[in-house]
Protein backbone atom coordinates (compact mmCIF):
# COMPACT_ATOMS: atom_id res chain seq x y z
CA UNK A 1 0.00 0.00 0.00
CA UNK A 2 1.20 3.50 -1.08
CA UNK A 3 2.40 5.25 2.32
CA UNK A 4 -0.03 8.18 3.22
CA UNK A 5 -0.40 10.42 5.40
CA UNK A 6 -4.16 10.39 6.61
CA UNK A 7 -5.65 14.21 7.69
CA UNK A 8 -8.86 13.94 9.29
CA UNK A 9 -11.28 17.03 9.89
CA UNK A 10 -13.56 17.74 12.74
CA UNK A 11 -14.79 21.22 11.51
CA UNK A 12 -16.76 22.87 8.81
CA UNK A 13 -17.30 25.99 10.61
CA UNK A 14 -17.64 27.97 13.74
CA UNK A 15 -20.13 26.20 15.47
CA UNK A 16 -20.04 22.69 13.94
CA UNK A 17 -20.61 19.25 16.16
CA UNK A 18 -18.12 19.62 19.27
CA UNK A 19 -17.64 15.77 19.53
CA UNK A 20 -16.49 15.14 16.22
CA UNK A 21 -13.17 15.96 17.18
CA UNK A 22 -13.34 13.08 19.32
CA UNK A 23 -14.96 10.93 16.74
CA UNK A 24 -12.30 11.44 14.70
CA UNK A 25 -9.54 10.65 16.91
CA UNK A 26 -11.30 7.55 18.76
CA UNK A 27 -12.67 6.28 15.50
CA UNK A 28 -9.94 5.05 13.36
CA UNK A 29 -6.12 5.78 13.18
CA UNK A 30 -5.06 9.20 11.50
CA UNK A 31 -2.11 11.22 11.67
CA UNK A 32 -3.27 14.89 11.89
CA UNK A 33 -6.56 16.18 13.29
CA UNK A 34 -7.14 19.60 11.40
CA UNK A 35 -10.15 21.91 12.41
CA UNK A 36 -11.63 25.16 9.89
CA UNK A 37 -13.28 27.62 11.40
CA UNK A 38 -12.96 30.76 9.85
CA UNK A 39 -15.68 31.60 7.66
CA UNK A 40 -15.45 35.26 6.28
CA UNK A 41 -18.84 35.57 8.85
CA UNK A 42 -16.63 34.37 11.73
CA UNK A 43 -14.04 36.71 11.51
CA UNK A 44 -16.84 39.41 11.70
CA UNK A 45 -18.03 37.34 15.06
CA UNK A 46 -14.37 37.21 16.32
CA UNK A 47 -14.04 40.74 15.77
CA UNK A 48 -17.00 41.78 17.80
CA UNK A 49 -15.78 39.36 20.57
CA UNK A 50 -12.82 41.04 20.89
CA UNK A 51 -14.37 44.08 20.82
CA UNK A 52 -15.97 43.57 24.00
CA UNK A 53 -13.07 41.68 25.65
CA UNK A 54 -9.63 42.39 24.24
CA UNK A 55 -8.08 39.16 25.24
CA UNK A 56 -10.43 37.13 22.67
CA UNK A 57 -10.37 37.09 19.15
CA UNK A 58 -10.28 32.90 19.08
CA UNK A 59 -12.35 30.18 18.44
CA UNK A 60 -13.52 29.37 22.11
CA UNK A 61 -15.26 26.06 21.32
CA UNK A 62 -11.94 24.43 20.38
CA UNK A 63 -10.63 24.66 23.65
CA UNK A 64 -13.44 22.21 24.63
CA UNK A 65 -12.75 19.99 21.72
CA UNK A 66 -8.58 20.08 22.75
CA UNK A 67 -9.54 18.99 26.28
CA UNK A 68 -11.51 16.15 24.94
CA UNK A 69 -8.52 15.12 22.85
CA UNK A 70 -5.26 16.02 23.30
CA UNK A 71 -4.11 13.26 25.91
CA UNK A 72 -4.89 10.72 23.25
CA UNK A 73 -3.18 12.57 20.31
CA UNK A 74 -0.31 12.73 22.56
CA UNK A 75 -0.64 8.98 23.28
CA UNK A 76 -1.01 8.15 19.46
CA UNK A 77 1.48 10.82 17.73
CA UNK A 78 -1.74 12.26 16.00
CA UNK A 79 -0.59 16.03 14.91
CA UNK A 80 -3.04 19.20 15.75
CA UNK A 81 -3.24 21.97 13.03
CA UNK A 82 -6.28 23.98 13.34
CA UNK A 83 -7.14 28.04 12.05
CA UNK A 84 -9.22 28.67 15.44
CA UNK A 85 -6.52 31.45 16.12
CA UNK A 86 -8.29 33.78 14.30
CA UNK A 87 -7.64 36.88 15.26
CA UNK A 88 -5.33 36.37 18.21
CA UNK A 89 -3.57 32.98 17.84
CA UNK A 90 -0.97 33.76 20.71
CA UNK A 91 -3.80 33.63 22.98
CA UNK A 92 -5.00 30.42 21.90
CA UNK A 93 -1.70 28.79 22.25
CA UNK A 94 -1.19 30.22 25.69
CA UNK A 95 -5.11 28.51 26.27
CA UNK A 96 -3.97 25.14 24.68
CA UNK A 97 -0.42 24.95 26.46
CA UNK A 98 -2.69 25.76 29.98
CA UNK A 99 -4.74 22.88 28.99
CA UNK A 100 -2.10 20.52 28.57
CA UNK A 101 -0.76 21.51 32.06
CA UNK A 102 -4.17 20.86 33.54
CA UNK A 103 -3.30 17.55 32.19
CA UNK A 104 -0.19 17.37 33.06
CA UNK A 105 0.87 16.78 29.44
CA UNK A 106 3.89 17.77 27.16
CA UNK A 107 2.96 19.28 24.85
CA UNK A 108 4.59 21.47 22.22
CA UNK A 109 2.52 23.98 20.72
CA UNK A 110 3.43 26.55 17.85
CA UNK A 111 1.06 30.02 16.90
CA UNK A 112 1.98 31.88 13.50
CA UNK A 113 0.99 34.81 12.82
CA UNK A 114 1.78 37.39 9.74
CA UNK A 115 -1.55 37.70 8.74
CA UNK A 116 -2.94 40.92 10.75
CA UNK A 117 -2.11 43.63 8.49
CA UNK A 118 -4.27 46.45 10.29
CA UNK A 119 -1.10 47.70 11.96
CA UNK A 120 0.13 48.51 9.06
CA UNK A 121 -2.86 49.33 6.75
CA UNK A 122 -1.82 53.11 6.53
CA UNK A 123 1.91 52.40 6.16
CA UNK A 124 1.16 50.08 3.32
CA UNK A 125 -1.08 52.78 1.30
CA UNK A 126 1.02 54.57 1.71
CA UNK A 127 3.74 52.39 -0.36
CA UNK A 128 1.37 52.29 -2.67
CA UNK A 129 -1.21 49.37 -2.24
CA UNK A 130 -4.63 50.75 -2.90
CA UNK A 131 -6.82 47.43 -1.37
CA UNK A 132 -8.69 48.01 -4.44
CA UNK A 133 -12.06 46.09 -3.64
CA UNK A 134 -12.15 42.72 -5.85
CA UNK A 135 -15.84 43.17 -6.43
CA UNK A 136 -16.33 47.03 -6.72
CA UNK A 137 -12.66 48.28 -8.02
CA UNK A 138 -13.02 51.11 -5.38
CA UNK A 139 -10.26 51.71 -3.59
CA UNK A 140 -9.89 51.34 0.37
CA UNK A 141 -8.85 54.82 0.83
CA UNK A 142 -12.36 56.30 -1.05
CA UNK A 143 -15.00 53.68 0.33
CA UNK A 144 -15.72 55.78 3.23
CA UNK A 145 -15.70 52.93 5.41
CA UNK A 146 -13.11 52.56 8.41
CA UNK A 147 -11.37 49.34 8.01
CA UNK A 148 -11.84 47.16 11.62
CA UNK A 149 -9.91 44.36 10.54
CA UNK A 150 -7.46 43.07 7.59
CA UNK A 151 -6.02 39.74 7.46
CA UNK A 152 -4.33 38.14 4.66
CA UNK A 153 -4.65 34.64 3.65
CA UNK A 154 -1.88 32.63 4.69
CA UNK A 155 -0.05 29.64 3.43
CA UNK A 156 0.82 26.28 4.39
CA UNK A 157 4.88 26.80 4.77
CA UNK A 158 4.51 28.40 8.16
CA UNK A 159 2.80 24.61 9.66
CA UNK A 160 5.20 22.72 7.47
CA UNK A 161 7.88 24.66 9.29
CA UNK A 162 6.03 24.48 13.00
CA UNK A 163 5.78 20.78 12.04
CA UNK A 164 9.31 20.55 11.78
CA UNK A 165 10.29 21.94 14.39
CA UNK A 166 8.23 19.54 16.66
CA UNK A 167 5.14 20.92 17.16
CA UNK A 168 2.51 18.81 18.74
CA UNK A 169 -0.29 21.51 18.15
CA UNK A 170 -0.26 24.18 15.13
CA UNK A 171 -2.61 27.47 16.07
CA UNK A 172 -3.16 29.40 13.08
CA UNK A 173 -4.54 32.76 12.21
CA UNK A 174 -6.15 33.75 9.17
CA UNK A 175 -4.77 30.66 6.76
CA UNK A 176 -6.52 29.72 3.51
CA UNK A 177 -8.95 26.80 4.85
CA UNK A 178 -6.43 24.50 2.64
CA UNK A 179 -3.35 25.38 4.31
CA UNK A 180 -4.29 23.09 6.95
CA UNK A 181 -4.05 20.07 4.91
CA UNK A 182 -1.20 21.17 2.36
CA UNK A 183 1.03 22.12 5.70
CA UNK A 184 0.81 18.86 6.81
CA UNK A 185 1.26 16.87 3.22
CA UNK A 186 4.23 18.55 2.74
CA UNK A 187 5.77 17.86 6.32
CA UNK A 188 5.63 14.48 5.42
CA UNK A 189 6.58 14.08 2.58
CA UNK A 190 9.12 16.88 2.52
CA UNK A 191 8.08 18.73 -0.64
CA UNK A 192 9.71 21.61 -1.93
CA UNK A 193 8.03 24.79 -3.42
CA UNK A 194 8.17 23.68 -6.88
CA UNK A 195 6.60 20.27 -6.23
CA UNK A 196 3.46 22.06 -7.99
CA UNK A 197 1.63 18.96 -8.65
CA UNK A 198 1.44 17.51 -5.43
CA UNK A 199 0.91 20.50 -3.62
CA UNK A 200 -2.38 21.36 -6.03
CA UNK A 201 -3.31 17.97 -5.10
CA UNK A 202 -3.38 18.39 -0.75
CA UNK A 203 -4.81 21.82 -1.83
CA UNK A 204 -7.60 19.54 -3.93
CA UNK A 205 -8.10 17.64 -0.94
CA UNK A 206 -8.16 20.10 1.63
CA UNK A 207 -10.57 22.46 -0.44
CA UNK A 208 -13.01 18.44 -0.15
CA UNK A 209 -12.86 17.83 3.57
CA UNK A 210 -12.55 21.75 4.95
CA UNK A 211 -16.38 21.87 5.17
CA UNK A 212 -16.46 18.48 6.90
CA UNK A 213 -19.59 16.07 6.73
CA UNK A 214 -20.35 17.98 3.17
CA UNK A 215 -17.84 15.96 1.49
CA UNK A 216 -19.62 13.13 3.49
CA UNK A 217 -23.00 13.42 2.18
CA UNK A 218 -24.32 16.37 3.91
CA UNK A 219 -26.29 18.96 1.99
CA UNK A 220 -26.05 16.37 -0.75
CA UNK A 221 -28.16 16.98 -3.42
CA UNK A 222 -28.99 13.22 -4.23
CA UNK A 223 -29.74 12.83 -0.55
CA UNK A 224 -31.55 9.90 -1.08
CA UNK A 225 -28.69 8.09 -1.47
CA UNK A 226 -26.81 8.53 1.77
CA UNK A 227 -27.93 5.58 3.33
CA UNK A 228 -27.90 7.52 7.35
CA UNK A 229 -27.59 10.93 8.65
CA UNK A 230 -27.37 9.40 11.80
CA UNK A 231 -23.92 9.32 13.46
CA UNK A 232 -22.50 11.42 10.11
CA UNK A 233 -19.15 10.57 9.53
CA UNK A 234 -16.40 13.51 9.24
CA UNK A 235 -13.94 13.26 5.57
CA UNK A 236 -10.22 11.97 6.03
CA UNK A 237 -7.80 12.58 3.44
CA UNK A 238 -5.19 9.75 2.60
CA UNK A 239 -2.69 11.57 0.53
CA UNK A 240 0.09 10.31 -1.29
CA UNK A 241 3.80 11.19 -1.85
CA UNK A 242 2.66 12.53 -4.78
CA UNK A 243 -0.38 14.26 -4.15
CA UNK A 244 -2.91 12.54 -5.38
CA UNK A 245 -5.16 10.94 -2.38
CA UNK A 246 -8.67 9.34 -1.44
CA UNK A 247 -11.44 10.45 0.55
CA UNK A 248 -12.75 8.55 3.01
CA UNK A 249 -14.59 8.88 6.87
CA UNK A 250 -14.27 6.06 9.81
CA UNK A 251 -16.28 2.86 9.38
CA UNK A 252 -19.51 2.61 10.97
CA UNK A 253 -20.84 5.92 10.84
CA UNK A 254 -23.46 7.87 8.70
CA UNK A 255 -23.14 9.62 5.61
CA UNK A 256 -21.98 8.66 2.07
CA UNK A 257 -18.59 8.95 0.24
CA UNK A 258 -19.26 8.85 -3.69
CA UNK A 259 -17.88 10.73 -6.54
CA UNK A 260 -21.03 12.65 -6.73
CA UNK A 261 -20.48 13.59 -2.90
CA UNK A 262 -16.38 14.41 -3.92
CA UNK A 263 -17.55 16.17 -7.12
CA UNK A 264 -20.57 18.39 -4.68
CA UNK A 265 -17.60 19.56 -2.93
CA UNK A 266 -15.09 20.54 -5.56
CA UNK A 267 -17.20 22.98 -6.69
CA UNK A 268 -18.42 24.65 -3.76
CA UNK A 269 -17.63 27.95 -2.94
CA UNK A 270 -15.21 28.43 -6.35
CA UNK A 271 -15.16 30.74 -9.24
CA UNK A 272 -12.44 29.69 -12.42
CA UNK A 273 -11.62 25.81 -12.29
CA UNK A 274 -7.56 27.53 -11.87
CA UNK A 275 -8.13 27.80 -7.89
CA UNK A 276 -6.03 29.88 -6.61
CA UNK A 277 -3.98 29.86 -3.01
CA UNK A 278 -0.76 31.70 -2.02
CA UNK A 279 1.13 28.24 -2.02
CA UNK A 280 0.49 26.85 -5.69
CA UNK A 281 -2.54 27.20 -8.33
CA UNK A 282 -4.48 23.93 -8.65
CA UNK A 283 -6.49 22.92 -11.97
CA UNK A 284 -9.18 20.96 -10.44
CA UNK A 285 -10.44 20.77 -14.49
CA UNK A 286 -7.45 18.72 -14.35
CA UNK A 287 -8.22 16.05 -12.34
CA UNK A 288 -9.98 12.42 -12.15
CA UNK A 289 -11.97 11.09 -9.82
CA UNK A 290 -13.15 7.85 -8.83
CA UNK A 291 -14.57 5.20 -6.68
CA UNK A 292 -12.27 2.46 -5.69
CA UNK A 293 -15.04 0.74 -2.99
CA UNK A 294 -17.31 1.63 -0.26
CA UNK A 295 -17.23 5.04 1.14
CA UNK A 296 -13.57 5.79 -0.81
CA UNK A 297 -13.26 7.95 -3.47
CA UNK A 298 -9.82 8.22 -5.40
CA UNK A 299 -8.37 11.83 -6.96
CA UNK A 300 -5.61 11.71 -8.98
CA UNK A 301 -3.91 14.01 -11.50
CA UNK A 302 -4.48 17.42 -9.80
CA UNK A 303 -2.00 19.26 -11.81
CA UNK A 304 -0.46 23.06 -10.31
CA UNK A 305 1.44 25.56 -11.28
CA UNK A 306 3.37 28.84 -9.28
CA UNK A 307 1.13 30.94 -6.92
CA UNK A 308 -0.02 34.35 -8.09
CA UNK A 309 2.20 37.10 -6.87
CA UNK A 310 -0.34 38.82 -4.48
CA UNK A 311 -1.83 37.40 -1.00
CA UNK A 312 -6.20 38.06 -1.02
CA UNK A 313 -6.84 39.88 1.93
CA UNK A 314 -9.61 40.29 4.24
CA UNK A 315 -10.85 43.19 5.03
CA UNK A 316 -13.75 43.98 7.02
CA UNK A 317 -15.28 47.85 7.32
CA UNK A 318 -17.57 49.27 9.81
CA UNK A 319 -20.20 49.49 6.96
CA UNK A 320 -22.32 51.68 9.21
CA UNK A 321 -26.22 50.73 11.16
CA UNK A 322 -29.00 49.03 9.78
CA UNK A 323 -32.68 47.71 10.73
CA UNK A 324 -35.17 45.31 9.18
CA UNK A 325 -38.82 44.66 10.04
CA UNK A 326 -41.38 42.21 7.61
CA UNK A 327 -44.65 42.34 7.58
CA UNK A 328 -47.08 39.82 6.56
CA UNK A 329 -49.86 40.30 3.73
CA UNK A 330 -52.26 37.96 3.62
CA UNK A 331 -55.03 37.15 1.20
CA UNK A 332 -56.22 39.70 -1.63
CA UNK A 333 -54.15 42.60 -3.13
CA UNK A 334 -51.32 41.86 -2.16
CA UNK A 335 -48.89 44.25 -4.27
CA UNK A 336 -51.63 47.35 -3.63
CA UNK A 337 -51.39 46.35 0.16
CA UNK A 338 -47.29 46.30 -0.22
CA UNK A 339 -47.14 49.40 -2.15
CA UNK A 340 -50.00 51.64 0.32
CA UNK A 341 -47.69 50.53 3.40
CA UNK A 342 -44.11 51.46 1.87
CA UNK A 343 -45.65 54.73 0.78
CA UNK A 344 -47.24 55.44 4.48
CA UNK A 345 -44.08 54.00 6.33
CA UNK A 346 -41.23 55.66 4.29
CA UNK A 347 -43.45 59.36 4.13
CA UNK A 348 -44.11 59.20 8.12
CA UNK A 349 -39.99 59.12 8.73
CA UNK A 350 -38.96 61.67 5.88
CA UNK A 351 -38.62 59.47 2.95
CA UNK A 352 -36.53 56.76 1.23
CA UNK A 353 -33.30 58.96 -0.11
CA UNK A 354 -32.27 60.05 3.31
CA UNK A 355 -31.38 56.48 4.01
CA UNK A 356 -27.64 55.27 2.42
CA UNK A 357 -29.90 52.01 1.12
CA UNK A 358 -33.20 50.99 1.47
CA UNK A 359 -34.16 47.36 -0.02
CA UNK A 360 -37.86 45.99 -0.51
CA UNK A 361 -38.71 42.62 -1.45
CA UNK A 362 -41.64 41.33 -1.76
CA UNK A 363 -42.18 37.84 -0.77
CA UNK A 364 -44.85 35.65 -2.93
CA UNK A 365 -45.38 32.38 -1.45
CA UNK A 366 -49.58 32.91 -0.99
CA UNK A 367 -51.58 30.62 -2.81
CA UNK A 368 -55.34 31.10 -4.88
CA UNK A 369 -58.02 29.80 -2.59
CA UNK A 370 -55.67 28.52 -0.07
CA UNK A 371 -56.64 25.44 2.30
CA UNK A 372 -55.06 26.80 5.76
CA UNK A 373 -54.37 30.58 7.04
CA UNK A 374 -50.27 30.28 6.45
CA UNK A 375 -51.31 29.63 2.50
CA UNK A 376 -52.71 33.20 2.38
CA UNK A 377 -49.31 34.79 3.32
CA UNK A 378 -47.21 36.64 1.35
CA UNK A 379 -43.78 38.36 3.57
CA UNK A 380 -42.86 42.24 2.56
CA UNK A 381 -39.32 42.71 4.08
CA UNK A 382 -38.01 46.06 3.84
CA UNK A 383 -34.20 47.05 5.23
CA UNK A 384 -32.11 50.05 5.66
CA UNK A 385 -28.79 51.43 5.81
CA UNK A 386 -27.48 54.34 7.06
CA UNK A 387 -24.74 55.93 9.06
CA UNK A 388 -26.54 58.02 11.30
CA UNK A 389 -27.62 55.12 14.31
CA UNK A 390 -30.35 56.98 15.31
CA UNK A 391 -31.75 56.71 11.73
CA UNK A 392 -32.38 53.48 11.75
CA UNK A 393 -32.76 52.97 15.40
CA UNK A 394 -35.38 52.60 17.22
CA UNK A 395 -37.27 55.73 15.91
CA UNK A 396 -37.48 53.35 12.77
CA UNK A 397 -38.80 50.63 14.44
CA UNK A 398 -41.64 52.73 16.10
CA UNK A 399 -42.78 54.37 12.91
CA UNK A 400 -43.76 50.39 11.67
CA UNK A 401 -45.39 49.76 14.89
CA UNK A 402 -47.43 52.81 15.07
CA UNK A 403 -48.92 51.82 11.65
CA UNK A 404 -50.37 48.32 13.31
CA UNK A 405 -54.06 50.30 13.35
CA UNK A 406 -53.99 52.50 10.53
CA UNK A 407 -52.77 50.19 7.84
CA UNK A 408 -54.07 47.46 5.59
CA UNK A 409 -56.64 44.81 6.65
CA UNK A 410 -55.02 41.93 8.44
CA UNK A 411 -51.94 43.93 9.85
CA UNK A 412 -49.20 41.51 11.30
CA UNK A 413 -45.82 41.54 11.49
CA UNK A 414 -43.49 39.16 12.10
CA UNK A 415 -40.05 40.98 12.78
CA UNK A 416 -39.45 44.39 14.15
CA UNK A 417 -35.89 45.24 15.25
CA UNK A 418 -34.22 48.01 16.91
CA UNK A 419 -31.21 48.45 14.57
CA UNK A 420 -27.58 47.67 14.58
CA UNK A 421 -24.36 48.05 13.42
CA UNK A 422 -23.27 45.89 10.41
CA UNK A 423 -19.91 45.10 9.08
CA UNK A 424 -19.29 45.11 5.30
CA UNK A 425 -16.64 42.48 3.55
CA UNK A 426 -13.70 44.38 1.57
CA UNK A 427 -11.84 41.36 -0.48
CA UNK A 428 -8.68 42.87 -1.73
CA UNK A 429 -5.21 41.69 -3.02
CA UNK A 430 -1.72 42.35 -1.29
CA UNK A 431 1.65 42.41 -3.11
CA UNK A 432 3.10 39.54 -1.65
CA UNK A 433 6.41 40.73 -0.93
CA UNK A 434 4.76 42.32 2.10
CA UNK A 435 3.93 39.41 3.94
CA UNK A 436 5.96 37.17 6.22
CA UNK A 437 4.92 34.49 7.93
CA UNK A 438 6.41 34.22 11.53
CA UNK A 439 6.40 30.74 13.31
CA UNK A 440 6.83 31.16 17.37
CA UNK A 441 7.55 27.85 19.81
CA UNK A 442 9.47 27.49 22.73
CA UNK A 443 10.42 30.87 23.11
CA UNK A 444 11.75 30.97 19.33
CA UNK A 445 10.73 32.59 16.35
CA UNK A 446 11.43 31.83 12.64
CA UNK A 447 10.22 33.73 9.52
CA UNK A 448 8.49 31.91 6.41
CA UNK A 449 8.85 34.29 3.40
CA UNK A 450 5.92 32.90 0.60
CA UNK A 451 7.10 30.99 -2.47
CA UNK A 452 6.80 33.86 -5.19
CA UNK A 453 9.39 35.89 -3.20
CA UNK A 454 12.04 33.37 -3.60
CA UNK A 455 12.69 34.11 -7.17
CA UNK A 456 11.85 30.26 -8.31
CA UNK A 457 11.37 29.90 -12.03
CA UNK A 458 7.29 30.40 -13.07
CA UNK A 459 6.18 27.14 -14.18
CA UNK A 460 2.47 27.20 -15.60
CA UNK A 461 0.25 24.67 -16.68
CA UNK A 462 -1.56 24.53 -20.01
CA UNK A 463 -4.67 22.49 -20.00
CA UNK A 464 -5.18 20.32 -22.77
CA UNK A 465 -8.57 20.88 -24.23
CA UNK A 466 -11.22 18.24 -23.77
CA UNK A 467 -14.24 16.93 -26.23
CA UNK A 468 -17.61 17.48 -25.10
CA UNK A 469 -19.32 14.55 -25.29
CA UNK A 470 -22.24 14.33 -28.17
CA UNK A 471 -25.93 13.73 -26.47
CA UNK A 472 -29.00 12.50 -27.95
CA UNK A 473 -31.66 14.56 -29.34
CA UNK A 474 -34.69 14.29 -30.77
CA UNK A 475 -38.37 13.96 -28.82
CA UNK A 476 -38.17 15.75 -25.30
CA UNK A 477 -39.78 15.57 -22.08
CA UNK A 478 -40.19 18.18 -19.41
CA UNK A 479 -38.57 17.18 -16.18
CA UNK A 480 -37.66 18.94 -13.00
CA UNK A 481 -33.57 20.14 -13.58
CA UNK A 482 -32.76 18.39 -10.52
CA UNK A 483 -33.80 15.44 -11.35
CA UNK A 484 -30.84 15.01 -13.99
CA UNK A 485 -28.10 17.23 -12.20
CA UNK A 486 -26.77 17.81 -9.36
CA UNK A 487 -26.12 21.37 -7.82
CA UNK A 488 -24.31 23.00 -4.58
CA UNK A 489 -24.14 26.79 -4.21
CA UNK A 490 -22.27 29.09 -1.67
CA UNK A 491 -21.00 32.50 -0.75
CA UNK A 492 -17.79 34.47 -2.29
CA UNK A 493 -18.17 37.42 -0.47
CA UNK A 494 -20.58 39.26 -2.20
CA UNK A 495 -20.88 37.05 -4.71
CA UNK A 496 -22.32 33.87 -4.98
CA UNK A 497 -21.57 30.32 -7.04
CA UNK A 498 -23.53 27.68 -8.37
CA UNK A 499 -21.86 24.29 -9.02
CA UNK A 500 -23.66 22.06 -11.25
CA UNK A 501 -22.40 18.11 -12.54
CA UNK A 502 -24.00 15.60 -14.44
CA UNK A 503 -23.59 12.12 -14.07
CA UNK A 504 -23.36 10.63 -17.27
CA UNK A 505 -21.33 11.97 -20.48
CA UNK A 506 -24.41 11.90 -22.09
CA UNK A 507 -26.47 14.46 -19.79
CA UNK A 508 -23.24 16.69 -19.70
CA UNK A 509 -23.24 17.01 -23.10
CA UNK A 510 -26.96 18.40 -23.18
CA UNK A 511 -26.03 20.22 -19.91
CA UNK A 512 -23.10 21.81 -21.86
CA UNK A 513 -24.75 22.69 -24.63
CA UNK A 514 -28.08 24.01 -22.38
CA UNK A 515 -27.06 25.95 -19.81
CA UNK A 516 -25.75 29.20 -21.17
CA UNK A 517 -25.33 32.35 -18.96
CA UNK A 518 -28.59 33.32 -20.78
CA UNK A 519 -30.14 30.26 -20.20
CA UNK A 520 -29.07 30.77 -16.48
CA UNK A 521 -30.85 33.58 -15.67
CA UNK A 522 -34.25 32.87 -17.41
CA UNK A 523 -34.35 29.77 -15.16
CA UNK A 524 -33.59 32.15 -12.31
CA UNK A 525 -34.65 35.56 -12.99
CA UNK A 526 -33.75 37.33 -9.76
CA UNK A 527 -30.01 37.05 -10.86
CA UNK A 528 -30.92 38.30 -14.47
CA UNK A 529 -29.55 42.05 -12.92
CA UNK A 530 -26.13 40.36 -12.33
CA UNK A 531 -22.91 40.15 -13.91
CA UNK A 532 -22.32 36.06 -14.52
CA UNK A 533 -19.68 34.09 -15.58
CA UNK A 534 -19.39 30.56 -17.04
CA UNK A 535 -16.56 28.00 -16.16
CA UNK A 536 -16.19 24.77 -17.80
CA UNK A 537 -14.91 21.73 -15.74
CA UNK A 538 -15.33 18.60 -18.22
CA UNK A 539 -13.25 16.16 -16.34
CA UNK A 540 -16.27 16.48 -13.70
CA UNK A 541 -18.96 16.28 -15.78
CA UNK A 542 -19.38 20.22 -14.42
CA UNK A 543 -20.04 23.84 -15.04
CA UNK A 544 -19.78 26.38 -12.30
CA UNK A 545 -21.54 29.76 -12.66
CA UNK A 546 -19.94 32.73 -10.41
CA UNK A 547 -23.07 35.37 -9.77
CA UNK A 548 -20.70 38.84 -9.04
CA UNK A 549 -22.93 40.94 -6.74
CA UNK A 550 -25.88 39.17 -5.71
CA UNK A 551 -25.26 38.88 -2.08
CA UNK A 552 -23.86 42.83 -1.69
CA UNK A 553 -21.49 43.61 0.35
CA UNK A 554 -20.94 39.88 1.66
CA UNK A 555 -22.87 37.43 4.32
CA UNK A 556 -22.85 40.14 7.56
CA UNK A 557 -24.69 42.83 5.08
CA UNK A 558 -26.43 41.31 2.81
CA UNK A 559 -30.25 41.38 2.95
CA UNK A 560 -31.45 38.68 1.02
CA UNK A 561 -33.34 35.99 3.51
CA UNK A 562 -30.52 33.59 2.06
CA UNK A 563 -27.29 35.57 2.56
CA UNK A 564 -24.99 32.66 1.74
CA UNK A 565 -26.16 31.73 -0.99
CA UNK A 566 -26.82 27.80 0.09
CA UNK A 567 -30.16 27.41 -1.40
CA UNK A 568 -29.87 28.95 -4.85
CA UNK A 569 -28.44 25.04 -6.15
CA UNK A 570 -31.76 23.90 -5.43
CA UNK A 571 -33.80 26.80 -6.55
CA UNK A 572 -32.27 25.57 -9.97
CA UNK A 573 -33.04 22.20 -9.54
CA UNK A 574 -36.86 23.04 -8.67
CA UNK A 575 -37.23 24.16 -11.96
CA UNK A 576 -38.46 22.27 -15.27
CA UNK A 577 -36.55 22.07 -18.19
CA UNK A 578 -37.51 20.08 -21.90
CA UNK A 579 -34.43 17.23 -22.24
CA UNK A 580 -34.26 14.75 -24.76
CA UNK A 581 -36.43 11.30 -23.92
CA UNK A 582 -32.97 9.17 -24.45
CA UNK A 583 -31.28 11.03 -21.80
CA UNK A 584 -34.21 10.79 -19.26
CA UNK A 585 -34.44 7.34 -19.79
CA UNK A 586 -30.98 7.21 -18.25
CA UNK A 587 -32.54 8.53 -14.95
CA UNK A 588 -35.91 6.87 -14.59
CA UNK A 589 -35.26 5.83 -11.06
CA UNK A 590 -34.94 9.81 -10.20
CA UNK A 591 -37.46 11.08 -12.67
CA UNK A 592 -40.00 8.75 -10.64
CA UNK A 593 -39.02 10.50 -8.01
Amino acid sequence: MTDTIKIANCSGFYGDKLSAAKDMVDGGPIDVLTGDYLAELTMTILYNQRSKKPDAGYVGTFLKQVKDVLATCMEKNIKIVTNAGGLNPSGMAVAVSEIAKELNLDVKVAYIEGDDLMPRLADLQEKGEQFENIDTQQNLADGNKPPVTANAYLGAWGIKTALDMGADVVICPRVTDAAVVIGPAAWKFNWQRQDYDALAGALAAGHIIECGAQATGGNYAFFQEVPSFHNMGYPIAEIEANGNFTITKHPGTGGLVSVGTVKAQLLYEISSPAYLNPDVIAHFDTMSIEQQGDDRVYVSGCRGSSPPATHKVCINTAGGFRNSMEMLLTGLDIEEKAEMFTDTLFQSVGGQEQFDDVTIQLIRNDKEDPKTNEEAYARLRINVKSKDSALVGRIFSAKVIELALASFPGFGSSSAGAGGAYISYWPALVDSKHIIETVHMDGKSIDVRPTNQLNLEAIYYQKMPVKIPEYPQGETIRIPFGRLFGTRSGDKGGNANVGIWARTPEAFGFLHAFLTVERFQALLADTAEFKIERFELPNLHALNFYIHGILGEGVSSSVRIDGQAKTMGEYLRAKIIEVPVEIAKQHTTDIAK
